[in-house]
């Protein structure tokens, strides 16, 4: 197996095509900011991940918002495709189905911390067609690998843009753990976990090009790097 899958070689038909809704320009000031966050206990993972998202919610500029509204798009299609792929029942083999149940939980969990720490300008979940690839095994691990390795690229390339230190590190929270699933599942399929000493980050609009013909996302606008609904640089 290669170790540089592509996404035309997942799925000649299309699979990941990021969308995301118009930012709300109500910010509610807080939305409950740090009482919403650690009163309602959405992150799970412990009083300090919390006060860590509590902080970012905080410390948010509209840049800042922007860009964590282009993750949590990223992180509801990652949810949705391991939560599929474990419903589905079609995952046989012990090991991968062990990872995609960490990590459907882990994308969860992302999804619930980017949600809370965004309050009222969190962009709406959209629909989702997977096109048969939470229904094959094979499919399934082969997609896993460009998701993950697509994830990890796009964190690296809008770390230098956030504008908040207190963003960064929630970001930076998030984007290690998918670092670990990339490796993870490069490990199941066989390819190098880690294949080099250093890797290149990639901008948004490169995250935008290498999907921009696929058709994993069903509905709501498309998400494009310039233009409005809205629109993206960097």
């Amino acid at each position: 197996m290669s170790d540089h899958l592509t996404l035309a070689q997942v799925d000649s038909d299309g699979a990941i095509a990021e969308t995301l809704d118009r930012i709300s320009p109500d910010s509610r000031a807080g939305f409950l900011r740090k009482g919403a966050i650690l009163g309602g206990g959405i992150i799970g993972g412990g009083a300090v991940l919390s006060a860590l998202f509590a902080d970012a919610a905080e410390a948010a500029t509209e840049n800042d918002i922007a860009i964590a509204n282009f993750a949590l798009t990223l992180e509801y299609l990652e949810a949705e495709f391991y939560t599929e792929a474990v419903a589905m029942g079609a995952i046989r083999n012990a090991r991968v189905r062990r990872f995609a149940q960490v990590v459907a939980a882990h994308e969860r969990t992302h999804v619930a911390a980017l949600k809370g720490m965004l309050g009222a300008r969190a962009v709406a979940k959209p629909s989702f067609n997977f096109q048969g690839t939470t229904e094959s095994e094979a499919k399934f691990k082969a997609t896993a690998q460009v998701l993950e390795d697509t994830g990890v690229m796009a964190y690296a390339g809008q770390a230098p843009r956030v504008d908040a230190t207190a963003v960064l590190k929630a970001a930076l929270a998030i984007h290690t753990v998918e670092a670990r699933h990339a490796s993870w599942i490069r490990h199941i399929n066989g390819a190098p976990p880690a294949p080099r000493a250093f890797d290149q980050p990639k901008t948004m609009q490169q995250i935008l090009a290498a999907v921009a013909g696929t058709r994993f996302i069903s509905s709501g606008p498309a998400m494009t790097a310039t233009g409005s609904s809205p629109s993206f640089t960097g």
